[in-house]
Formats: structure tokens, C-alpha cells, sequence
């Protein structure tokens, strides 16, 4: 097969020139995923290829396309293999782990702001709701962190059961609730505010208290907290 490599287009368009030129920051966004790939296949350059694997999801949203792709959609896209598609997943795993150690480094669990940052990445392009259940110590430190339901965020299928049966074995006194929303919109619904409402009577009874339930869309949160709908919280969380 005759691949056109990156070597093969113009040097005004070669990435790696333009990146030790001028650095990365001036590549576009086909470019740089030029650079990961290397090499493109039968009739189209990398770069070229890399603008199709973008269109995929639209001229403003090819890379929080790219974000949500799973290797199967990947390797559908022609002159894409499973190791092009392979080395995609893992640029696309390793932003999200630099954002989450970033705002690791401003993470304080009585502030709404910063704990909806740190879990931010790992749930605003998830494309369904994922119920989050994060346990906190007696001085609001972090405890250990479990999805616990994939699907519509309801009561039905919500187990309170089950969310202070593994707070109970973490020994938590508190915790936090979060989801998401695909649609990237974070206002609660009525079946999040009944949610909430459910988990919080059944920590009373444990005497383990609902600190907040956070509300993730895309780049944005919805604290129950900070909007009034959650009581009986200590004094010196949220401040």
C-alpha cells in the first residue's frame, strides 16, 4: 500500500516543521492529530486523514467527538486500524488525566466549584447518566470515590441500600452525590431533586450526612447546595 506520509505534503503544511518553527501552539487542531498518527493511507495524506477523523463531529466539535469515540467507531473511519485508533484512545485518556491532576491541586471537598472540576473530565462526556457516590471523613477529606449506577439517574433505579451499605464499609460520615448530564445541561430534574431527597432521609437514619448532590453538563455544574435544595448541611461546608 502507498501510504502519503506527513513527510510527503508541502513544507509550509508539515506539522513537525511548523512545531519545531513555532511551537505546538500554532498547529490546528488536524494537525496535531497528524503528528499522533504519522501517516495517513491510500489517497490521503495524515493531515487530511486526521480533517476527516474531526468532520466526524462537526467543523466546532471534532475533538469532544473524538473525546466520546470508542475504538470500534474509530476503526470504521477508512485508513483508521486499531492501532491508529489505539493511540487516539490513549491522547484522549491522557487529557483527561492532566485535567483531573490539575484540578486534583485545587481540589478542597467543602467547595462545590473545585470538587465539580476535579470530576468534571470523567463525567461531562460520558453519554449516560453515572450516578457518582463520594465518601468523606469527619474532616471532609476524600475517602474513596464509586460509580454506582450507569443509566437514567431515578429512584428506581437509584439503591440507597447500596450507596450506605459502601459508605458504611468506608466508614464515611459524609457524602457526595454527583451526575451528569449528557445533554450538557446541568438544571436538576424532578426525579434528581427526589433523588436527593431520598438519599438524604436515609443518611438521617445513619446519621451520615448528604453533604451536596452536583449536577455535571459540559463545563459547567448545578450545586444543590449553593442553590438552596439541600438543608441540614454543617455550617462550614460551601464556605
Amino acid at each position: 500500500m502507498n501510504y502519503n506520509q506527513i513527510r510527503d505534503t508541502a513544507d509550509c503544511e508539515r506539522p513537525y516543521e511548523k512545531c519545531l518553527q513555532h511551537g505546538p501552539g500554532i498547529l490546528t487542531d488536524a494537525e496535531l492529530l497528524a503528528v499522533i498518527l504519522r501517516t495517513g493511507c491510500r489517497g490521503k495524506n495524515a493531515v487530511e486523514l486526521a480533517r476527516e477523523i474531526l468532520a466526524k463531529g462537526g467543523s466546532e466539535n471534532g475533538l469532544i467527538h473524538l473525546n466520546r469515540m470508542t475504538l470500534p467507531e474509530l476503526t470504521e473511519i477508512p485508513g483508521v486500524g486499531s492501532v491508529k485508533a489505539i493511540q487516539m484512545l490513549c491522547i484522549c485518556e491522557l487529557s483527561r488525566r492532566i485535567a483531573r491532576r490539575r484540578a486534583r491541586e485545587k481540589l478542597v471537598l467543602n467547595d462545590p466549584g473545585t470538587i465539580a472540576a476535579y470530576y468534571m473530565e470523567d463525567l461531562r462526556l460520558r453519554e449516560q447518566e453515572c450516578l457518582l457516590l463520594v465518601m468523606l471523613d469527619t474532616r471532609c477529606r476524600l475517602l474513596a470515590d464509586r460509580i454506582m449506577t450507569v443509566g437514567t439517574v431515578n429512584g428506581s433505579l437509584v439503591s440507597s441500600r447500596e450507596i450506605f451499605m459502601e459508605a458504611l464499609r468506608h466508614r464515611a460520615v459524609g457524602i457526595l452525590l454527583l451526575h451528569n448530564h449528557p445533554s450538557g445541561d446541568p438544571t436538576p430534574s424532578l426525579e434528581d431533586r427526589l433523588v436527593t431527597e431520598k438519599i438524604q432521609k436515609a443518611g438521617r437514619l445513619l446519621d451520615i450526612r448528604l453533604y451536596d448532590h452536583i449536577v455535571i453538563g459540559d463545563g459547567q455544574y448545578i450545586s444543590f447546595k449553593e442553590q438552596g435544595l439541600i438543608t441540614e448541611v454543617p455550617d462550614d461546608y460551601g464556605q
